[in-house]
């Protein structure tokens, strides 16, 4: 199978890794593709937000399937372009992505299919969350727990151009769950943890993710089963019933409350930094998987996971999320891949041959281990091999699961 991935980030160099591996793969492409991508694919310099230019590139390499990483395009529609051309497309329609790209749509999505989800509230007081309704890179959700938040948040949604809604803040651990959807069958990867602040005790303010793990301690393949028939399953058959089915990773945002599991968000696409804890400890065809849900032929496919553990821990700029960082020279990534940990490129790029900073979110170091604490030892390990100019990271990451925390879906 000829297979295309699009996008740039840790997300994909992740993807491509693990598709690398697939028994059915033939040639791997990538458009446009980063450093860490191009020593598994080749890479082309098309743009994510190119759908014509993707659609002449599947067609020229004769591509298979096209497996899309970033939220944009599929929002904007790239998926619309693709498949009425022929082209199997694993990620959603304009139509369905916006379970993602606005989240009053969400919203009533979740209203009518029945998914238990965070209450929606007619006034902005605190305590409460406020949420830019459309895309915002992972940093368009303020929790305001005084006035002073309140006045922030509000603040920096409006700044963002577009509308925003206000929800109860509720409490609990955050849970990832991501599902490979075909339309109407959905099967569960591991559920995976995210840490969404910027610094350690989950301080500071929301990024795109500084690090993740999976598995959750607590939540096994009854409770993914569990979850699948709460959230994923009743979302699938409401877009379908809409007439805008939903093929492709359906990633719910969830917050394990004392009343059981509510929906903070919806994703049309694999999280990024959890995929990087999740995909190593997937086994079998990815690939086969994926287009199989392109198909809509979903069902019967089986995805298991191994018994081991996965740590990420992101490296970023001194200033993210504010800032970025561009041109610093990057060591000690091939002596952290020797030591056995995984080095996925989020924000890299080559001057020459030296690899140098280009992003905000720099570097995701995964660590292997057959346990949470043994994972987390390898990525923090690994990562103290690796340094640039401002390199800055959470200390905290698994801390909690790894010291040997449980979660249910009805925390406590």
């Amino acid at each position: 199978m000829r297979a295309l991935l699009v996008g740039s980030g840790g997300r994909e160099h992740a993807l491509a890794w693990k598709l690398a591996q697939a028994p059915s793969l033939t040639d791997l492409h990538a458009a446009p593709g980063s450093p860490g991508i191009a020593r598994l694919a080749e890479c082309h310099p098309i743009r994510a937000e190119d759908p014509e230019g993707l659609l002449a590139l599947a067609h020229a390499l004769d591509i298979d399937l096209v497996v899309v990483g970033p939220e944009a395009p599929l929002v904007s529609g790239v998926a619309d372009v693709l498949r009425p051309a022929g082209i199997a497309v694993f990620g959603p329609s304009r139509a369905a992505a916006a379970i993602e790209g606005s989240k009053s749509f969400a919203k009533d999505v979740m209203a009518a299919a029945g998914v238990p989800a965070a209450a929606q509230l007619a006034v902005a007081r605190p305590p409460c969350v406020v949420k830019a309704d459309g895309l915002a890179a992972g940093k368009g959700v303020h929790v305001c727990r005084s006035q002073k938040e309140l006045d922030v948040g509000l603040k920096a949604v409006t700044a963002l151009g577009g509308g925003f809604i206000v929800e109860e803040l509720l409490e609990g651990p955050e849970v990832s769950s991501f599902a490979i959807c075909d339309g109407s069958n959905a099967i569960a990867l591991v559920p995976a943890q995210d840490f969404k602040r910027a610094y350690d005790g989950g301080l500071g303010p929301n990024t795109g993710g500084m690090g993740s793990y999976a598995p959750v301690p607590g939540l096994g393949a009854d409770a993914s089963e569990e979850l699948l028939e709460l959230v994923h399953r009743p979302v699938l058959a409401e877009l379908q019933r809409r007439g805008s089915s939903f093929v492709g990773l359906l990633f719910a945002g969830l917050m394990l409350t004392s009343k059981g599991p509510r929906v903070l968000e919806f994703n049309c696409r694999f999280g990024d930094p959890e995929t990087q804890s999740v995909l190593p400890l997937l086994e079998g065809d990815l690939l086969e998987a994926l287009a199989a849900a392109a198909a809509g032929e979903l069902a019967g496919v089986v995805l298991e996971t191994s018994l081991g553990a996965a740590v990420t821990v992101v490296l970023a700029a001194e200033t993210y999320p504010k800032g970025v960082d561009r041109g610093s020279a990057i060591a000690g990534v091939e002596e952290a891949e020797s030591e056995g940990a995984l080095v996925f490129h989020a924000g890299t790029a080559l001057h020459g041959d030296r690899l140098v900073t280009n992003g905000g979110r720099i570097l995701g170091v995964t660590g292997l281990g057959e346990t949470l604490a043994g994972a987390r030892a390898a990525a923090y390990a690994a990562a103290d091999r690796i340094a640039f100019e401002g390199v800055r990271r959470r200390g905290d990451i698994a801390l909690d699961a790894a010291e040997g925390k449980t979660i249910s879906l009805h925390s406590a």
